[in-house]
């Protein structure tokens, strides 16, 4: 289903735009690659995450405004859309301006060379022919337009060339355009042999400028007058009526294809394309001119990500970071360690792989029953995932409830699906019009009575995250976990995998907050609790650190503590529509985002509550999707000592830093927090890094 932000123009009194505010995320991540003091691969890549989530905003949020129907109908949608294609045009100018005049002249100056067939010696010229000869041209495919060639059907966001010939073509007919589309199945940028660098160093070269170098070689007896790579991107968000399709997986798998063909929302040419050329170009995807993008570079920075897989040189990377292990799982037996309490972890700071180990551990124990969990994103590989194919096959009962829409990851999902019911696993794929977004899993033992009274019987041990179960993004995205035996909490995370299988309503549950039931109206009763706290002439306190911002009546509860006199500060990464400091509405709101090392992706609320210190972890963000068309459990930090764990580390560094953090104001801008006067610099992820790493690194401070 597609939806929107509104355009309603009362709405702009009180709260921000949700895609501009998205926009302003990209320019601090920009901002990181136009910091001088960041090693040069680092701020390359983040050059590329900036294309990444430019690309994802394009497929989904403009293709959602898109898709609300006939915009000759409604001012207030164009006029919006206005406004985020000049930020988008003025975002991408920026982008390249970076890489053209700072990142690739710097890593030239290291040795890292990115040539154009104009900077190119005669001995790289000729490997580069022969490499044109033997890898590329075989595969190529140039489609002349005419009535029996039509425009071709173009790939979403795939290279592709198009060329204006003149002459006659090998029948003595005057076709003029022409369609070359760039192999997927080849690498985009390729290494140059040392050998023939006159400068030394390593040289490079994409895959765009070796087929712009030989364009002419494609069409013997014509000549090219002019030429451009082009790329289209299109709408990807997938729908499928799941109340009418009888098997969602088969049903996923046709929509996957057709995905690559989705309406057109953005065009993207060289900046020396000739007019004539990105006008055919529009009139044939069907777009006006304010969804072109003439691009100084190449029109897909994040396949640039393949240069910096190849340079290994260590001074233009992160220094290494090896995480922590938790010392009280070290060298223990974990069923017995979960027995005598909690064990918190904190990414990427501390390993993932204590989580790895509880389910591994698990999958090959004797005593072990069962063992249920739920699945978003995992990735391609993954050691959880063979772990339970492993207990599967060992005949314990093996329940996984795997989200098949987890946008851009459906395809592995499937496939993950596939094979873990070829190993003898139950697969659900949760509820019928909700995502399931919650990140728990539950170990259910057959255990002997102990010597410390316990009756013998079923015991549950439970992990509940803030983040997925995905081992590649444990070592980049900043997250909690939560190993309990606590009897009641891992009871009900076994009510909430009784109520995703069966579909019957939940039990009451004392401890979790369970979406789209309660979640949201939980997280209201807990803002509404410090308001009367603080009429009550109390200090009221809230602390929330999320991803996005955005559900209406949430914020609306928010401006109302806010007036009752509760000091909130909210830690927002992405899109934040709330307007804090503003008088007489949210004057004690403050709200920062940071950006760092690593993505920033836990989820606490925290709630001071006259001393009680409530604090959450959650897996969902403060967004209408996550609290009513999702799957989402907040969970609370039961122990004293795990508590001000969270706080101490999640939280407090954060208002603390002035080195990474940005401050919204009213309108809607970011400004950097810098050192003032006297102050230290201080990096919150550094201080986590040498708090909790194995090997402490060097601040520079």
């Amino acid at each position: 289903m597609k939806t929107a932000s509104s355009t309603d123009p009362t709405r702009a009194n009180i709260f921000l735009d949700r895609e501009l505010s998205q926009l302003t995320f990209n320019r601090r991540v920009l901002a990181q690659a136009e910091d001088t003091s960041l090693p040069l691969l680092e701020r390359l890549r983040y050059l590329c995450i900036v294309s990444n989530n430019l690309d994802e905003f394009f497929e989904v949020r403009v293709a959602s405004l898109l898709a609300q129907g006939n915009l000759a109908e409604n001012p207030a949608l164009v006029a919006n859309l206005a406004r985020i294609s000049n930020e988008c045009h003025n975002l991408v100018k920026d982008q390249y301006a970076v890489l053209n005049t700072e990142v690739l002249p710097e890593l030239k100056k290291k040795g890292v060379h990115l040539v154009r067939h104009t900077d190119r010696n005669e001995a790289q010229r000729a490997w580069v022919k022969e490499y044109f000869e033997r890898e590329v041209r075989p595969l190529l495919t140039p489609i002349g337009l005419d009535p029996a060639h039509p425009f071709p059907q173009v790939v979403n966001k795939s290279l592709n060339f198009i060329i204006s010939l003149t002459g006659k073509d090998a029948f003595g007919r005057g076709t003029g355009i022409a369609i070359v589309k760039a192999p997927r199945v080849l690498p985009r940028v390729i290494r140059i042999p040392d050998e023939l660098s006159t400068n030394g160093g390593m040289s490079f070269c994409l895959l765009s400028s070796i087929i712009h170098s030989h364009i002419e070689d494609l069409f013997t007896g014509r000549e090219v007058i002019a030429y451009s790579q082009f790329r289209v991107t299109r709408d990807s968000d997938l729908w499928v009526d799941e109340e009418e399709v009888k098997n969602l997986r088969q049903a996923l798998k046709g929509e996957l294809q057709g995905r690559q063909f989705g309406t057109s929302v953005r065009l993207e040419v060289a900046k020396n394309c000739a007019p004539e050329l990105s006008e055919f170009l529009l009139e044939q995807f069907g777009l006006d001119k304010s969804r072109l993008y003439a691009v100084d570079g190449p029109v897909n920075l994040v396949r640039l990500a393949e240069l910096i897989d190849h340079v290994k040189q260590p001074s233009l990377r992160f220094e290494p970071f090896v995480p922590g292990m938790p010392q009280k799982t070290a060298h223990h037996d974990i069923f017995e360690q979960l027995k005598k309490h909690d064990i918190l972890l904190h990414h990427p700071f501390q390993s993932f792989q204590t989580v790895v180990d509880f389910i591994q551990v698990a999958a090959h124990d004797p005593s072990v029953v069962a063992i249920k969990q739920t699945i978003y994103r995992t990735g391609m590989h993954s050691d959880l995932m063979e772990a339970l194919m492993a207990a599967a096959r060992a005949g314990k009962e093996v329940t996984v409830i795997l989200e098949l829409m987890a946008r851009f990851d459906e395809e592995a999902n499937i496939n993950w699906a596939d094979k873990l019911e070829q190993a003898g696993a139950q697969v659900v794929y949760g509820v019928v019009g909700l995502k399931t977004h919650a990140k728990v899993a539950l170990v259910i033992r057959r255990e002997d009575a102990d010597a410390e009274g316990n009756p013998g019987g079923l015991r549950f041990y439970a992990h509940l995250g803030t983040g997925n179960y995905h081992l590649t993004t444990t070592r980049l995205y900043t997250d909690f976990g939560l190993l309990t035996a606590h009897p009641e909490m891992a009871q009900e995370v076994n009510e909430v995998f009784i109520h995703l299988t069966s579909l019957t309503k939940p039990h009451k549950l004392t401890h979790l907050w369970l979406a789209p039931f309660a979640l949201q109206s939980e997280i209201i009763k807990a803002i509404r609790n410090e308001a009367k706290i603080a009429r009550a002439g109390r200090p009221g306190r809230i602390i929330v650190k999320i991803n996005a911002l955005v559900d209406e009546s949430v914020i609306r509860a928010l401006y109302a503590a806010s007036h009752d006199g509760v000091k909130i500060d909210l830690i927002v990464r992405g899109a934040c529509t709330l307007k804090p400091g503003v008088p007489g509405l949210s004057e004690n709101i403050k709200v920062r985002s940071i950006i760092g090392r690593f993505l920033e992706h836990s989820r606490i609320y925290y709630f001071r509550n006259d001393l009680a210190h409530d604090v959450y972890l959650a897996s969902a963000d403060w967004m209408s999707r996550n609290l009513f068309r999702r799957i989402e459990v907040a969970f609370p930090i039961l122990d004293k000592a795990l508590k001000r764990r969270v706080i101490t580390e999640g939280l407090n560094p954060y208002l603390k830093d002035n080195s990474n953090a940005w401050e919204l104001d009213p309108g809607g801008h970011y400004q950097r927090r810098k050192v003032r006067g006297k102050q230290v610099e201080f990096s919150a992820q550094r201080h986590l890094m040498e708090l909790l790493g194995t090997h402490p690194v060097d601040t520079g401070e």
